[in-house]
């Protein structure tokens, strides 16, 4: 599955700092239900959604692998 790179990206960037998912999803906007399926692959994140990611994780988006973007109108 393509977007399971993203979420395994999105996993480890996140226990290298040491955060819980609960933490990142307050950080980033988003809800632990959508972080949770994003790292499990189960939810293709929308460009905005992965930079809000990466903005709390302090990474560029590129760092969170190659993926198709969708702008998610």
């Amino acid at each position: 599955m393509i977007y399971r790179k993203v979420g395994d990206e999105v996993r480890l960037a996140r226990a290298k700092r040491g955060l819980s998912q609960e933490k990142l999803a307050e950080k980033s906007g988003i809800s632990t239900q959508h972080l949770g399926f994003i790292e499990q692959g189960r939810r293709e994140p929308q460009l905005k959604t992965l930079r809000k990611i990466a903005d709390a994780l302090g990474v560029r988006v590129k760092d969170l692998g190659n993926y198709p973007l969708t702008t998610g109108k």
